[in-house]
């Protein structure tokens, strides 16, 4: 996956909000937050992508710069969810205190632009792609017509992309045509023969987008194998937004030009067996993954729906050592994150994750959309799922095709 924020521009975060408290002198747009915002937050809030305002330049952050406050205050922007006590990730968004208290400072002098002159450059996006450009498009199949209101069920669209022979991927993106009314993407390698647990997640995930996720940008040398006469299937989650519109969402794939040095696996911890009883504010749902051979851990993204609470990896190291890789204290989902570790997490074989995670499936839980109702496993939002989904790589000369970790 890609490590989207690097160590040198955390320094420059660091470095600004550290001037800007030392001179004693408001912070200035220019000098002390344009870089945060530049770094942080125009991923997603330039034209064309997930949010619904731009913060490319100073005259469009200035209208928004007490929401903006009152967002960093509460850690809701930029959306992190990862517990800090335990692990590391190179993708981590999350605001330092230094940083929030730059925003609040610069917002309680009245915003004050700066000098041009200390604006920094704004990082290089690719318009369109997050990926560069694809060797290959593949749409969805068909156009499907999103309503203009209405509760719209998860459509699912199955194409055949004529793959005669195996393919290596280096990076993958979706991308939905019509993004103000499409929650989120999913899309699946329905292989040749699966297995019934890859079968009831739908397939092997290849690669999703949702508000907030990045696209899957593997690391140099390694690829993930997609077999000859595998199909992709899409998962579409529509919103209606008051307009209706047709939509015909689509991924791009790169290829490897050469045999990778490491094959990428995407792998789960999950389990279907489960009903969470009505009005249960709590309920517990535990699923493992025993590492059948050394594996290098490269991203995590736990999967729930709407009664999501939290979500929790922990390893289990051969020699007994045990250690919590990933929590996620406060699972939210509107935001379909992606963790990628610091460094890959190497697992010797026999190792055990562990995933545990919590549903409210009570009244308190403001998406819930009947607190009355058990809920069992489903692919639908009124429906559950408890996936820990993790990616990981291994040598692709002995490398094996992908297993899941399902409870039957």
């Amino acid at each position: 996956m890609k490590a989207v924020w690097y160590s040198a521009a955390s320094t420059l975060l660091a470095t600004a909000a550290i001037a800007a408290n030392s001179t004693g002198k408001a912070p200035t747009f220019a000098k002390d937050v344009a870089p945060i915002v530049f770094n942080r937050c125009a991923e997603c809030h330039r034209p064309g992508e997930a949010a619904p305002m731009s913060f490319t330049n100073y005259k469009e952050v200035r209208p928004w710069a007490k929401a903006i406050k009152e967002k960093v205050v509460a850690r809701t922007m930029p959306p992190w969810l990862a517990d800090p006590a335990h692990g590391k990730f190179a993708n981590d968004r999350s605001l330092s205190q230094q940083q929030i208290d730059t925003i609040v400072s610069w917002v309680n002098a009245g915003a004050p632009e700066g000098n041009a002159k200390d604006l920094p450059k704004m990082p290089e996006f690719t318009e369109g792609w997050g990926i560069g450009k694809p060797d290959l498009v593949i749409d969805m199949g068909a156009d499907f017509d999103i309503p203009a209101e209405g509760e719209v069920p998860y459509k699912y669209f199955t194409v055949d992309p004529g793959f005669k022979e195996d393919i290596w991927v280096t990076a993958a993106e979706a991308r939905p045509q019509q993004r103000g009314a499409v929650h989120h993407i999913i899309v699946f390698l329905q292989e040749p023969n699966p297995d019934a647990a890859s079968r009831a997640a739908g397939g092997n995930l290849l690669v999703g987008w949702a508000p907030g996720e990045q696209a899957v940008e593997l690391m140099p040398g390694t690829a993930k194998l997609i077999k000859a006469g595998t199909k992709l299937r899409f998962q579409m989650h529509y919103t209606p937004n008051g307009k209706a519109l047709r939509d015909r969402s689509y991924i791009g794939l790169k290829l490897a030009k050469e045999k990778p040095q490491y094959k990428a696996v995407t792998a789960n911890a999950l389990t279907f067996n489960f009903k969470i009883p009505p009005n249960d504010p709590n309920y517990e749902v535990k699923s493992h993954y025993i590492a059948k051979e050394d594996i290098e851990i490269t991203s995590f993204m736990p999967h729930m729906h709407v009664r999501g609470k939290d979500f929790k990896y922990t390893v289990t190291y051969p020699d007994g050592r045990s250690e919590v890789v990933l929590s996620v204290p406060q699972y939210d989902f509107n935001w379909q994150l992606v963790y990628v570790p610091e460094k890959p997490l190497l697992l010797p074989k026999g190792s055990r994750i562990d995933c545990v995670a919590h549903f409210d499936n009570s009244a308190n839980n403001k998406y819930n959309p009947n607190p009355n109702q058990e809920v069992k496993w489903g692919d639908q939002t009124w429906e559950e799922m408890m996936i820990g989904w993790f990616n990981y790589r291994v040598p692709a000369v002995k490398a094996e095709m992908p297993k899941t970790g399902a409870e039957e």
